[in-house]
């Protein structure tokens, strides 16, 4: 473990070794996350985790000698006490509801991109480090922890550097538009950057107010379009 240093240890679980690296990169993007290690088996997985002793596991679920969440108790029995976030394309409600009794911190299905899995790490991290730090003199403290778990900030919070106008216009343009909508279009509604609308926009993507499809054209990557979900 790597509490002193503030680092978390990543452990990228996958049976496709080009995902797999693709996720690493993924992840390596988002500070303070480090990938310690990759495993492609349920069996490499485990020995990986009592070699290097990450704070987190992205778990695949289908792996090619265990089922995913067939993993986690092992590690439990092992005394491992490191996060699991699910990261596979297991969309049957058993998996998600298994996913849930493990006590899994999330759970992304593919496929998806970077703009997908960072919100879900960087939200990991804080809530990691609350749970670290504080101190419970009273239920107001276990309440506070536990209300925020893995979750969005409540109460209409913003994440630094949004603003509650701006936010407003970007849900305006989502409310009122009639399909998706794309970042680049967003900004354009709105008179704001693009980078800027896809900061917004994401954010409602992250706490549930947006979805998200991708359109995939001739060439380059996939383009995010985005719609309020009613």
């Amino acid at each position: 473990m790597t509490e002193s240093a503030g680092t978390i240890d990543v452990l990228v679980v996958d049976d496709d070794f080009m995902v797999a690296r693709v996720h690493r990169t993924f992840v390596e993007r988002v500070a303070p996350f480090r990938v310690v290690g990759t495993a492609h088996t349920g069996e490499q997985a485990i020995e990986a985790v009592d070699a290097l002793r990450p704070d987190l596991v992205l778990l695949d679920l289908y792996l090619p000698d265990l089922f995913g969440l067939d993993v986690i108790p092992r590690l439990r029995t092992a005394g491992h006490d490191c996060d699991v976030m699910v990261i596979t394309a297991a969309r049957e409600a058993d998996a998600v509801r298994g996913a849930v009794r493990q006590g899994v911190v999330d759970y992304l299905l593919k496929p998806f991109d970077y703009e997908d899995l960072q919100p879900r790490l960087e939200r990991y991290a804080t809530q990691r480090g609350r749970l670290l730090t504080t101190v419970v003199r009273g239920q107001a403290d276990v309440d506070r922890v536990l209300a925020g778990a893995f979750a969005p900030p409540a109460g209409g919070a913003l994440p630094k550097g949004l603003s509650v106008e701006t936010a407003q216009l970007v849900e305006r343009a989502l409310r009122e538009a009639d399909g998706t909508v794309s970042a680049a279009e967003a900004a354009t509604a709105i008179g704001i950057s693009r980078v800027s609308a896809r900061r917004y926009l994401e954010y409602f993507h992250a706490t549930g107010h947006a979805d998200v499809s991708l359109r995939y054209g001739t060439a380059g990557r996939p383009e995010r379009r985005y719609s309020w979900r009613a």
